[in-house]
Parts: C-alpha cells; sequence; structure tokens
C-alpha cells in the first residue's frame, strides 16, 4: 500500500461523508488533537520503570480515546449514535485526578512548567489541548459536534495539569512556583 494518494494535491482532504479544504476549521480541530496525541507520545516515551506505570497506561487509553475526539469531529454531518467520545470517559478522568491530586503537594501559588523533563512535556500536552479545546469550541459555534468531546478536552487538560505535578513529585522534584504570584490557593475561609 502506498501512503500518498495525491488526492489532497489540489489543498483539499476527505472527512467522513465528502472532501473539504485542508484549512477548513474541522481539519484544523482534529488536527490540532492529533498534534496533542504526538505529544502524549512523547510523554510516554519518557516514563521508565515501574514509577511511571499507571500514568503510562493511562495515557496510552487516552491516546485511543483522542483518535476517538477525532473520529467524533471527522463527520460532515453527525448522528449520535456514532459518537464514540461519551460522559463516562470524562467521570474516568476526574477519579484519575482524585487519586493522583494525593500524590501532589498542596498548592499555594501558581507554577511555571517544568521541574523534570516529564513534567515539562506534560504541560505541553496541557497547553496544547487547551488550544484544542478552543478549535472545539469555535467548531461547535458553526456546526452540529459531540458535546462530549469538549467536555472530555476541558477535563483531559485539568488532567495533564494534575498528572504533571505528580510526576514532579515521584520524582521528588519541586514545582517551580511563580514567584511574583499572592498565595491564591489553599484553605478559603
Amino acid at each position: 500500500m502506498k501512503i500518498y494518494t495525491r488526492t489532497g494535491d489540489e489543498g483539499q482532504t476527505s472527512v467522513i461523508g465528502g472532501r473539504v479544504f485542508k484549512d477548513d476549521l474541522q481539519v484544523e480541530t482534529y488536527g490540532t488533537i492529533d498534534e496533542l496525541n504526538s505529544y502524549v507520545g512523547q510523554a510516554v516515551s519518557l516514563m521508565e520503570g515501574e514509577a511511571f506505570a499507571d500514568l503510562k497506561e493511562n495515557l496510552l487509553e487516552i491516546q485511543h480515546e483522542l483518535f476517538d475526539c477525532g473520529s467524533d469531529l471527522a463527520f460532515v454531518k453527525l448522528s449520535e449514535s456514532k459518537y464514540k467520545v461519551n460522559a463516562e470517559m470524562v467521570v474516568r478522568l476526574e477519579q484519575w485526578m482524585d487519586r493522583y491530586e494525593e500524590e501532589n503537594p498542596e498548592l499555594e501559588r501558581f507554577i511555571l512548567p517544568g521541574g523534570t523533563l516529564l513534567s515539562a512535556t506534560l504541560h505541553v500536552c496541557r497547553t496544547v489541548c487547551r488550544r484544542a479545546e478552543r478549535r472545539v469550541v469555535t467548531l461547535g459555534q458553526q456546526k452540529e459536534i459531540n458535546p462530549e468531546v469538549r467536555r472530555y478536552l476541558n477535563r483531559l487538560s485539568d488532567y495533564f495539569f494534575v498528572i504533571s505535578r505528580t510526576a514532579n513529585a515521584r520524582c521528588q522534584v519541586p514545582d517551580i512556583e511563580y514567584i511574583r504570584s499572592k498565595k491564591v490557593f489553599g484553605n478559603k475561609k
């Protein structure tokens, strides 16, 4: 099988149910999710040993789910019966976050991306995920989409934030606090 087809040489690509220009918002949106998936793969490649086995397993599942997100957004016209992303996936991300947050030190100030290479890479995942979410919001204003994709990406960016901190904690490397920040998190009275 040849990878190249030459069908896109004039600037169009296939989506499920038709063809659109390659710079179409729909293609830009699922392309951004594909970019995110690549960064997740990079983060997975940095997870060596048993200390990160659970996170690696989670991220491999997330990579499949990101393909599901792209698939849900690749239709010219959607029908609910074809949706792959669902509310249970969002709930599971919340459960994972609750579990990993217990390992993290209390957060008092905003933090800067960094610490370990793995943590910095997970922060890249978080920011690309936020961009993908913004693209989904814009796409949803123009056409019908599966709203669970938007919810999933919103929660997923939070998940990346939590596990970026977990990666540092497991390596006993402190998060880098934004020094110009007042204490904005913690006990609110």
